[in-house]
């Protein structure tokens, strides 16, 4: 289950009275000014430069200040950003409750970053009760808006039958429906069940493509089921030398069993 942990932004573009190309500086003092007069926008992107530290020194306290302004006139991204902050510790001291009510006045506006998140802290039982039908509620509410960490999370859990009868069909609609949109756990996900025939006829084949569009993204799962399929000759020709290159892709990303397997091969001279 994955929840979003970083802040995110909508960055406008900001119009200078000149004709050169304005500097770092000179955007961020732009922004500072519609900021201090009030926009919601401008004190949401101005908390996200702190909290990133782009163009600015990084400054918890700082992204705090505007995200609460930008979030006091109800801006819904400044109010989920608010809660990453609370939900992450960051600058402020881990509240759960804190980061749940801020993201619930996110997921009013039908904010999806915060409807997954929600998702995420029902599922887990994160600052309230364990509910897996709320769960599946606010996954459902952002995957609906295209949300492909939320499709995947649907798909987990109907894979897994993690508070929903295991369902492997529906897993993989949903599962299909975060991959087109590029998510590596989904498309590693579809790689596992085809490969183990999971609600589908086994196919080596398109196992073999699904790990590698998640492996090249740096998904050391992926690229470690590569290393085996081309160790064990599973729908492809048996390949040593390829298995010790994706177990060393796989350890490279700090997956241990794939360290393992890199050491036997190498050893065995391959």
């Amino acid at each position: 289950m994955r929840t979003i942990l970083f802040a995110l932004a909508i960055l406008t573009g900001l119009m200078l009275s000149s004709c050169t190309t304005p500097t770092t500086d000179q955007k961020t003092d732009v922004l500072r000014r519609k900021a201090e007069n009030g926009n919601a926008d401008a004190q949401n992107n101005l908390g996200v430069m702190y909290y990133n530290g782009e163009g600015v020194k990084q400054d918890y306290d700082e992204a705090m200040k505007w995200y609460k302004l930008a979030a006091a006139q109800g801006y819904a991204i400044a109010q989920y950003n608010l809660g990453v902050m609370y939900y992450n510790g960051e600058g402020v001291k881990q509240d759960y409750t804190e980061a749940m009510k801020l993201y619930k006045l996110a997921a009013a506006q039908g904010y999806a970053d915060a409807q997954n998140n929600l998702g995420v802290m029902y599922r887990d039982g994160q600052g309230v009760r364990r509910d897996y039908d709320e769960a599946m509620k606010r996954f459902k509410l952002a995957a609906a808006q295209g949300y492909a960490i939320a499709q995947y999370n649907l798909g987990w859990m109907y894979y897994h039958g993690e508070g929903v009868k295991q369902d492997y069909d529906e897993a993989m609609k949903w599962l299909k429906l975060a991959a087109v949109q590029g998510d590596a756990e989904a498309q590693y996900s579809l790689g596992v069940m085809y490969r183990d025939g999971q609600g589908v006829r086994r196919d080596y084949d398109e196992a073999m493509k699904r790990f590698k569009l998640a492996a090249t993204q740096g998904n050391a799962k992926a690229q470690y089921n590569l290393g085996v399929m081309y160790y064990n000759g599973e729908g492809v020709r048996q390949d040593k030398r390829q298995a010790k290159e994706w177990f060393g892709k796989a350890c490279d990303n700090g997956l241990q069993p794939a360290c393992d397997e890199y050491r036997k091969l190498n050893e065995a001279g391959y």
